[in-house]
């Protein structure tokens, strides 16, 4: 149980929520616009919903490559802000930029010329009564549109994340609002040609999302830059773009494993959705709406995790090995209790959220047991991310990578196929039954945990 009487304990969890809460609330606004979009999008049928649901995984392999390219290096810009070494932070905004410029450009190309190809994966499952070709043009659609937006997004986060690795969670949380509002606007105006606006379906849903995409990118860099002095671990990156970094070849060993882990890991979580797809396109339908509202309540795991290894980080670029090992699973049990309070709300909601969709009732029936296995596996999220961003902290990546994206990739996914394409087992219980692999990593996160193998200093006399 948590101890909520020791003062040090109590100090710890409040730096978490310090930390944690803005990118909570930055996130879930976020992902409320996503939300908002499907609900929307929801009312013009079927296929619209299947055909955004399969454009927005193939981005979201994309969304996490980014993540990996700018997270590989922040564990030694969050060790050089602990050291209070700003030339050190400098050259790893500087890496940050050219790494997530570089996975712009694959991912451009990619979605440009194999983007048909990649949507086609999802439709090889029974139709249902559900038209497969419409669905292909409104998810290409969805997905051209969106091309636009992966450069705006992936500025964002070289920005945000090198802010929250300076303690500052509040200018990207305030450019997620200004994105939110923007997004929710233009969806209403670009969906269903309002006040004069175009008529434009999903088209309009991914345009609206580019269109607060690009706002909050202007926002959070003109924010980052309005404070120059108080924000100099940023701003004064700028003086080049050349980066001056004896370790450079050390922080990209050590930030290629993190990297290729988030881009498999994602890719190996599209490959796990396209076998649940060979049980139907109903399957599909019924994913997209139980995943809006995981990805709403996800936040909360991804915010203590990226709390956890923030101030792992530091407290590791510090030297206080024996606090960092400590408060490490302090702030597990902390985010494993309030992802368990959160589960019990859900479950309880459940049957009403699939209401709001214009869709079959035997859709609705799937989201609502898919909303119920998502909410009870969301504990279990938490100690994962938990420990993972303990491991990353000491610059752990190769170990990471093992234990995240290898296990998703060779474990999870020829699982989920061999029961998807073999079986005669329902949608519902194969789901329950890949779900619980995840068991098995959290007796080896444990055990590496425990033996201490991440306690490192990266940045020490650099």
């Amino acid at each position: 149980m948590l101890n909520l009487n020791e003062n040090n304990n109590l100090n710890i969890y409040k730096e978490a929520l310090k930390l944690a809460t803005p990118i909570m609330i930055y996130m879930g606004i976020t992902n409320a616009v996503g939300l908002v979009d499907n609900l929307m999008v929801g009312s013009l049928g079927t296929e619209s919903i299947s055909a955004v649901s399969i454009a927005v995984q193939l981005i979201f392999v994309y969304n996490l490559a980014v993540f990996g390219a700018v997270s590989g290096p922040g564990i030694y810009a969050a060790q050089y802000y602990g050291q209070e070494n700003k030339e050190g932070f400098w050259n790893v905004f500087r890496l940050k930029l050219w790494l997530s410029f570089l996975v712009f450009l694959i991912g451009t190309l990619v979605f440009k010329f194999y983007g048909q190809n990649l949507i086609n994966l999802y439709l090889q499952g029974s139709n249902s009564g559900i038209d497969p070709q419409l669905t292909l043009k409104l998810s290409d659609e969805y997905l051209q549109m969106m091309l636009w937006g992966l450069l705006p997004f992936a500025l964002t986060q070289v920005f945000s994340c090198s802010l929250r690795e300076t303690g500052d969670s509040i200018k990207p949380m305030g450019a997620g609002f200004v994105s939110v509002v923007t997004d929710i606007l233009f969806n209403y105006l670009l969906i269903f040609g309002k006040f004069g606006f175009p008529c434009m379906g999903v088209r309009g849903a991914a345009l609206a999302t580019v269109i607060s995409r690009l706002l909050e990118t202007i926002t959070v860099i003109l924010w980052a830059f309005w404070a120059k002095n108080k924000n100099e671990y940023i701003t004064k990156a700028f003086k080049t773009l050349k980066i001056y970094s004896s370790n450079i070849k050390e922080i990209l060993i050590k930030s290629i494993p993190l990297f290729l882990n988030e881009f498999l890991w994602a890719a190996g979580i599209v490959a796990v959705s396209q076998c649940y797809s060979l049980k139907g396109l109903d399957v599909v339908a019924g994913m997209n709406i139980a995943m809006t509202l995981h990805n709403l309540v996800i936040v909360i795991v991804v915010a203590m995790g990226t709390a956890i290894g923030i101030i792992i980080g530091q407290q590791l670029g510090a030297l206080k090995f024996e606090e960092a090992k400590k408060n490490s699973m302090l702030l597990t049990k902390f985010s494993f209790f309030i992802c368990l309070v959160v589960t019990l709300f859900i479950i309880l909601i459940s049957k009403y959220i699939p209401e709001f969709y214009n869709t079959t009732k035997e859709i609705k029936e799937l989201a609502k047991n898919f909303i119920i296995i998502n909410a009870a596996y969301l504990p279990v999220q938490a100690v994962l991310n938990s420990l993972y961003f303990t491991l990353r902290s000491g610059g752990k990546t190769f170990i990471t990578f093992l234990f995240d994206s290898v296990f998703t990739c060779f474990c999870v996914a020829p699982v989920a196929f061999l029961l998807c394409k073999f079986t005669e087992l329902s949608i519902i219980a194969i789901l329950i039954l890949v779900s619980c692999l995840d068991f098995i990593k959290i007796i080896i996160g444990f055990i590496l945990i425990k033996k201490g193998v991440w306690i490192y200093n990266l940045v020490e006399n650099r």
